[in-house]
């Protein structure tokens, strides 16, 4: 091909801009594997990455997309082969290498997980970034022990967002019968009793963190906003509970004491989806793509390149529900 198209990040002044435009590939940064992306996806990193100041681009001009699924074209490792589907989540790809918000991508060979066998291209975006941390969360309380036969009191925040939705479905899939699911308004109620969730806690109704022990109301809580939210939730979770943390859309900032934690025992589990080894990838979208795979029931918007600014400023509002994948 000599130009294609992509959406590119530029630095004007004091501001950040983007729009799509035609570019070739001397435009992609370096890697063994070229590939024609069919699906992205829009996730809270990548709003962050249009914003100035947003922390997620290291420098000018960049393509966005901190992930994708799409097909071999070349490929010097001999790992991959032309015509091989193919996703790719996290590491450097849409920070300060260029990502999926493009027609081609070029990436290292070590960031690259073959699509397992039950996954499509769509489905694989329909997960993402977003359905990957979900997973890891979910994955990471029951390593803690939050188990099926114990019928544990679990609550998911940021509920209707794109990690918390699919959090929502994974859980009740697997056959979780007591989950309750954070959110803020009215309309979000519904949405959320029909990913999963047998209960819907408002925000408004946690009370504030005046006390540093609270009332014991669930025995885990996969966060995804941080902030406030989670420092009120901490002094609330039961003696031996867990809460797993991998968002901050609520504010970067922890408050809190020691005495949940020496007191009852709880414990702040991290989730990080970025740098996990590759080797680790692999067996969990295997995971995704069996027994927790709930693609074809997911809250889903699929929108094209063209699209990306509008859908972009409907996250930064706080309006955005399910996942957004983009068909490339």
């Amino acid at each position: 091909m000599n130009t294609f198209k992509a959406i590119v990040l530029k630095e004007d002044q004091d501001q950040v801009v983007y729009d799509l435009e035609n570019v070739t590939l001397n435009s992609l940064s370096e890697g063994e594997v070229l590939i024609k992306v069919a699906y992205s996806s829009i996730n809270y990193k990548d709003m962050l990455a249009v914003q100035k100041n947003g922390g997620v681009i290291r420098h000018y001009p960049m393509i966005p997309g901190i992930d994708l699924s799409g097909t071999v074209v070349h490929s010097s490792d001999h790992r991959y082969s032309e015509g091989q589907n193919i996703l790719v989540t996290g590491f450097d790809m849409g920070m300060s290498h260029t990502g999926g918000y493009a027609e081609y991508a070029r990436v290292p060979a070590d960031w690259i997980v073959p699509l397992p066998d039950n996954l499509t291209l769509k489905d694989a975006m329909v997960f993402g970034t977003a359905g990957f941390t979900a997973a890891l969360s979910i994955m990471s309380l029951e390593n803690n022990g939050m188990s099926i036969p114990n019928n544990p009191r679990i609550l998911v925040t940021g509920s209707t967002g794109g990690v918390g939705s699919i959090a929502l479905q994974i859980l009740s899939k697997i056959g979780y019968k007591n989950i309750s699911a954070l959110v803020r308004k009215d309309h979000q109620e519904e949405v959320a009793k029909s990913l999963g969730a047998t209960d819907v806690v408002f925000a408004s109704e946690l009370g504030e963190q005046t006390k540093p022990l609270n009332k014991q109301k669930y025995d885990f809580v996969l966060d995804t906003v941080g902030g406030d939210i989670a420092s009120t939730l901490i002094p609330q979770i039961a003696y031996g509970g867990s809460m797993s943390m991998c968002g901050n859309a609520g504010g970067m900032k922890l408050t809190t004491t020691v005495l949940p934690f020496i007191l009852r025992g709880i414990n702040l589990l991290g989730i990080d989806s970025v740098n996990i080894p590759i080797h680790d990838r692999k067996g969990m979208w295997d995971k995704i793509a069996n027994e927790w795979n709930i693609s074809k029931t997911s809250l889903i918007n699929e929108i094209t390149l063209s699209d990306v600014p509008a859908t972009m400023e409907v996250v930064k509002n706080g309006q955005h529900l399910g996942r957004s994948i983009i068909k490339v």
